[in-house]
């Protein structure tokens, strides 16, 4: 009998893979159809007010116009769960770049050209956009995002901060920052008939928009279809629902005709969420060898007027390393600026910069190398929860980093290396990332003609994730790859949880394995298959409950090499290393992909990206990619990855942790620290630019 190799953990492409660089891939605004129309939205201009009239005539003097819809004509929508999604429901302003009208025209040109002929008055108010620790707005909330206690008390951490002989206190900011998938958010919408909408939607989830889609327009959920095949990108953004699916739906429902509407480079910031910004207290007080005694994390945020999201920076804190008295806090400030929400990360990523920009310079006050600091304070149970951990490698992490990167020849001291003008250093820093999983259905049916069907509605936002789950399916089915045929991306399919969260794979494939080992077995029954084939479902809600009495994270330890111009100021990255712990790893190529994306876009956050609020204005002033600098090629270095397997009995049947967010966690502290390393200055606010760092220079 021949053995198959087995298809999990090997190196596999893309399945979608000639459809994206061929461009065949259709997203969700190709889906225009030759008697559809174009939207194009319209924004507020004020921060905080209402309108007191609106001017469509010149808008529609232009026979290619349709429609232009404002409060005062949109079809009103039933109550949701989501107020940013109360489209054109009222006067009332909330936050300049709130959509206040959408022109609907026979092209796209024409569509535009109304929209700027819109003319809006304003009673426009005095708006408050500023965050500060000292808002007298500031709040405390029941939870953080997630469903995380604002605040946690472990001892009495004052007492035992005041006795620690070593003490650091410092605070560290984290600016907004956007998200800017490569495709912007877009749907395309019709109605078939006055009970069953349809739409092509640039989503994270189809489900997710199903039910909210049927909620607001009073419909039933099997009356809503909305397909996702495609997505150009998300990191979070397309986490939930946004204006731009309700939008098209009602200019659709207005004019009887399909509608494509794609929201402009400059008008998503405004309306598709954002990470919020951070103002971190920490201190920590150690002994002289560097054992935590006491730690405090108290986070300041801001969310909207509309809606409450707090980021919930100080979670990570909860649960990295020992500390025997602790205090973790989450302020708010509701303020007049756009709701934020998920970006890659939330919490983990801004929390653990400032955490591990901390460690460095508790590992400096104690005389102490920064990974040996870590090893000392690793605990042996979760320090939140008492919890074991299903398997926690970041000791491994560091070591095996450290012996890549060269770590063993680096000189502690501050700006210590020179390449003529040039200063150089290294940095390192940890990173975690939740372990999490979703009740999950999905579908596997054999086929008389030999080939299986796999349905289940995930969603592919450029992870991979077809590939991984056709992966999965075949290792259950014990069958090669091309017997398989995988569908994602439509919400007829069996209900999946969104792509979020780094669950998606554990949570998917989770009902993939299960669906398909039930069909083996079933097939094992069978002396062949019946003409209509053979189909076995799988729920894994009760599946999804289990594994709580373990804390289950991934764990990972990045390395970098900065140089810094002191003529100039600009540091260059150049080299990064990431080591992970993130279970066993199901397709290398894929995997490695979304460590190197994550990476970059931790440099990213280190040195280039930020959004910053004109107090005058009331919006943020970096709205398109030539202002708000992501990371380009030239500013990409020699990345390189790795990681150690974890065999971990306590995930799901393929043994994985998520891997999508985990890499952009501990990238910014590792590459501030070695700004400090290089040149001796400690930046603590992000980014790190030129004019933060020439004042003190050499």
């Amino acid at each position: 009998m021949t053995t198959l190799p087995r298809t999990l953990g090997a190196d596999t492409a893309r399945l979608e893979s000639r459809e994206k660089v061929t461009g065949t891939a259709r997203y969700a605004a190709d889906h225009a159809r030759p008697d559809g129309l174009y939207a194009w939205a319209v924004p507020a201009t004020i921060a905080r007010g209402e309108i007191t009239a609106v001017d469509t005539g010149a808008a529609l003097a232009d026979p290619a116009v349709v429609t232009v819809l404002t409060h005062e004509n949109a079809p009103r929508l039933a109550e949701g769960d989501d107020p940013t999604l109360a489209v054109l429901q009222s006067r009332h302003v909330a936050h300049r770049g709130q959509i206040v009208a959408l022109a609907v025209a026979t092209s796209l040109e024409a569509a535009r050209a109304a929209a700027t002929a819109v003319r809006l008055d304003y009673s426009s108010e005095p708006h408050d956009v500023l965050l500060s620790t000292d808002h007298p707005g500031i709040y405390a909330p029941e939870t953080a995002n997630g469903g995380h206690p604002a605040d946690r008390l472990r001892g009495d951490f004052e007492a035992a901060y005041a006795e620690a002989p070593v003490q650091h206190d410092a605070v560290y900011e984290t600016p907004p920052l956007h998200n800017h998938p490569m495709e912007p958010h877009a749907a395309t919408a019709w109605w078939e008939g006055e009970r069953k909408l349809c739409l092509h939607d640039s989503s994270q989830g189809s489900s997710t928009v199903q039910q909210m889609l049927a909620q607001l327009f009073a419909l039933g959920p099997d009356q809503v279809l909305v397909t996702s095949e495609h997505v150009g990108g998300g990191f979070g953004s397309k986490g939930t629902p946004r204006p731009h699916v309700v939008l098209a739906a009602m200019a659709a429902r207005v004019t009887g005709r399909p509608v494509t509407l794609a929201f402009a480079r400059q008008q998503m910031p405004a309306v598709t969420g954002h990470r919020a910004p951070t103002i971190q207290h920490l201190r920590i007080g150690a002994d002289r060898d560097g054992r935590i005694q006491a730690l405090a994390h108290e986070i300041t945020t801001q969310s909207s007027t509309v809606q409450e999201f707090v980021e919930q920076a100080a979670a990570p804190s909860r649960t990295m390393y020992v500390s025997p008295a602790s205090r973790t806090t989450h302020r708010v400030a509701r303020l007049d600026v756009p709701t934020p929400s998920w970006m890659r990360a939330p919490g983990e990523c801004p929390g653990m910069y400032a955490l591990e920009a901390a460690m460095d310079e508790l590992a400096l006050a104690c005389g102490l190398d920064p990974i040996e600091l870590r090893v000392r304070n690793e605990p042996d149970r979760e320090p939140d929860s008492g919890r074991p951990y299903s398997s926690r490698h970041l000791v491994e992490c560091l070591r095996e980093g450290a012996r890549r990167f060269g770590w063993q020849d680096r000189d502690p001291r501050p700006a210590a290396r020179r390449d003529g003008r040039l200063l150089l250093g290294t940095g390192v820093a940890a990173s975690t990332y939740p372990v999490m999983v979703a009740p999950c259905h999905a579908e596997a049916h054999a086929r008389a003609d030999g080939l299986i069907d796999v349905r289940v509605n995930a969603t592919d936002i450029g992870t991979g994730a077809r590939t991984v789950l056709a992966q999965i399916a075949a290792d259950a089915l014990r069958l090669p790859m091309d017997r398989v045929r995988i569908r994602v991306g439509c919400s007829e399919l069996p209900e999946a949880p969104v792509a979020g969260g780094s669950a998606g794979t554990s949570s998917w494939g989770s009902a993939v394995h299960k669906a398909c080992d039930g069909l083996r077995r079933a097939l094992e029954e069978h002396s062949e298959v019946p003409a209509t084939g053979l189909t076995v479902g799988a729920d894994t809600t009760e599946e999804s409950k289990g594994g709580k009495e373990y804390a289950r994270h991934a764990y990972g330890a990045q390395f970098a090499e900065v140089q810094v111009d002191t003529a100039t100021g600009e540091t260059r990255v150049r080299r990064l290393l990431g080591v992970f712990a993130a279970g066993r790893i199901l397709n290398p190529r894929t995997a490695r992909s979304q460590f190197l994306g994550g990476m970059t876009m931790g440099l990213g956050m280190a040195l280039t990206e930020h959004s910053t609020m004109d107090r005058e204005f009331g919006d943020y002033a970096e709205r398109d990619l030539a202002m708000y600098h992501v990371p380009v090629c030239a500013d990409v270095p020699d990345i390189d990855v790795h990681w150690i397997e974890e065999d971990d009995p306590h995930l799901n049947p393929m043994g994985s942790k998520g891997i999508g967010e985990i890499g952009i966690v501990g990238t910014a502290a590792a590459v501030t620290n070695a700004v400090h390393h290089a040149t001796g200055v400690r930046v603590r606010s992000l980014p790190v630019t030129p004019d933060s760092l020439l004042p003190h220079l050499p």
